[in-house]
């Protein structure tokens, strides 16, 4: 019996074990995503808003999870059923100056999402050997160049994977030194609360978690196997495979993020104290729950600004190749520019930021006002039958696609009138 026939076999039943075999192949594109939720942007945004907050803003972690499996999943079936990622198809299917505007804004949202990475993996460094901040980003900067142009997609993947791991474990452990009220941060995770003067860490929140160059790096990976050139049952099952991957990818992401308010609040919002910088939170946690967890917290925010700032790089790189109407090719001079320009672009800025903690707030909240622009256009390809035959959006597709942008822009629209409010002040 080949191979072919016993995966066909399992889906009818009689070979449960080598389908969850045969999912396994298909792990790894939703944690390279996930990686790029639990970066240093997060830990700012969230230790903000539980060091202010209290467990008040949980539920925005939820709400932005859940816009961003549909959004995901939304990404990574256009790149199953055509196999081109979000920027080829723009490129392919779109008006040039409509594409080129948004896909333009798409490569500034991946300079700033990287400057939090590289910024974040510095203070890390930082914090762990006392390395200056500029010393450690051209460190990191370097690495994470040198892991790009030398590595594929699959070693990423594993590499990726081994860091979440980490990063989730090493929160377990933060967790279970410090007491917490769950039914405090039950009500958190579902009762939504926007507490005066809040408007600017929700929109970081939201930015942190729904980010555009993940919407980009996610339909780029999956369209790498080429599936679509395998047949339709294999695009089927891809779906389903492919929708498994991120719904389990994005919980650990929302375990991840909500472990990190959660620690924040059980620690610094109880002793009502506001915390204004990464390393003002990993010095506080040293006398609170000892040095193992300061340094535990150090080096995984080490590991998150590592692997995060790879999945940076790889989403501009594939936007600039896309906008060539060519796929991500580390060994393409179009690919290439666009990691060099994603990553040197946020060292640049990175070398003259003076106060890092309110650089990544605002990286946050600077990916989130471009987020809309990102949504539109892959919504636009998604349910355009020309782009993609017969598994275009459906209506229920569409509610949920439009809501979500709906909900994006109202924050968004929130965020301004806060920001014009403060400055008329």
């Amino acid at each position: 019996m080949n191979l072919r026939t016993r995966i066909q076999k399992s889906f009818n039943g009689h070979t449960p074990r080598l389908q969850a075999l045969e999912l396994l192949k298909y792990i790894g594109p939703g944690f390279l995503v996930t990686v790029g939720f639990i970066d240093p942007g997060n830990w700012a945004s969230n230790v903000a808003a539980g060091s202010l907050y209290g467990y008040r803003l949980l539920w925005m972690v939820t709400l932005s999870t859940l816009m961003l499996i549909v959004l995901q999943h939304n990404a990574a079936h256009l790149g199953i059923v055509t196999g081109l990622c979000i920027s080829e198809a723009a490129t392919k299917f779109m008006r040039p100056w409509f594409a080129r505007l948004v896909l333009g804004s798409a490569v500034a949202a991946c300079i700033s999402t990287a400057l939090a990475e590289i910024m974040g993996a510095a203070i890390g460094l930082n914090l762990l050997f006392k390395l200056p901040l500029r010393i450690g980003a051209i460190l990191v900067s370097a690495a994470v160049i040198w892991l790009l142009l030398s590595n594929g997609y699959r070693r990423i993947e594993k590499l990726i994977i081994a860091f979440v791991s980490l990063i989730g474990l090493s929160f377990l452990y933060e967790l279970s030194l410090v007491r917490i009220p769950w039914a405090e941060v039950a009500t958190g995770w579902v009762t939504p609360a926007i507490p005066l003067g809040s408007i600017p860490v929700i929109m970081s929140v939201l930015g942190a978690v729904v980010m555009p160059h993940n919407l980009f790096l996610h339909s780029e990976i999956i369209q790498s196997r080429q599936l679509n050139q395998k047949g339709a049952d294999v695009i089927e099952k891809q779906l389903r495979f492919e929708f498994v991957d991120t719904l389990n990818s994005m919980v650990i992401g929302w375990a991840i993020n909500s472990s990190m308010i959660i620690l924040a609040a059980a620690t610094f919002f109880v002793s009502r104290t506001a915390v204004t910088e990464l390393g003002q939170a990993q010095a506080m946690l040293q006398p609170m729950l000892g040095r193992a967890a300061a340094i535990v917290f150090g080096g995984a925010l080490l590991m998150a600004g590592l692997s995060s700032s790879v999945t940076a790089g790889m989403a501009g790189g594939s936007i600039v190749a896309g906008m060539s109407g060519e796929p991500y090719d580390p060994s393409d001079n179009h690919t290439r520019l666009g990691i060099m320009i994603t990553l040197l672009g946020a060292l640049l800025i990175t070398l003259v930021i003076t106060n890092p903690f309110k650089g990544l707030i605002f990286s946050q909240i600077a990916l989130s006002i471009q987020l809309p622009w990102t949504i539109v256009l892959q919504i636009l390809l998604t349910s355009n039958p020309r782009v993609m035959g017969k598994y275009v959006n459906t209506i229920l597709d569409r509610v949920f696609l439009w809501t979500t942008t709906v909900v994006v822009s109202g924050l968004n629209v929130l965020l301004l009138v806060d920001t014009l409010r403060n400055l008329l002040r």
